[in-house]
């Protein structure tokens, strides 16, 4: 399946191409999923495991997940928004580079924010997607 997004990085605005997102993405028009945010928890009610680096983990597979229940793929991503609770450099060292090796060099438009909390008080990390589905 061929996607409909055109992703942009200007070169007036600063080149997020080489740290795996654009800036800008346009999609043509189509139907468009929007996946809430996705925490470490588990079709089967597991426990929500420890620490930052097994959540993304986790995280990453429910938006997998995600993405094959409306047959699309991280090409497909239009925009992601990556919630962190106590968000600074360690936490993006260790959340980053799973992230990146889901999106595959997909590049969607990428927000991440700080919190202070999430949902639940075991939770760290949460994300939510907007994809357009292939045709």
């Amino acid at each position: 399946m061929q996607t409909s997004l055109k992703r942009m990085n200007p070169a007036t605005l600063p080149n997020a191409g080489s740290m795996g997102y654009s800036q800008i993405v346009l999609a043509n028009p189509g139907t468009l999923a929007f996946v809430s945010g996705q925490v470490a928890q588990t079709a089967d009610g597991s426990a929500v495991p420890d620490g930052l680096a097994a959540q993304t983990g986790q995280v990453v597979a429910n938006l997998a997940e995600a993405l094959g229940a409306v047959g699309a793929s991280p090409q497909d991503i239009v925009q992601m928004r990556i919630y962190v609770k106590d968000l600074d450099d360690d936490a993006m060292a260790i959340a980053m580079p799973p992230i990146m090796g889901f999106l595959d060099g997909a590049q969607p438009s990428l927000t991440g924010i700080g919190v202070a909390a999430l949902a639940g008080p075991d939770l760290k990390i949460e994300i939510e997607m907007i994809v357009r589905i292939p045709t």
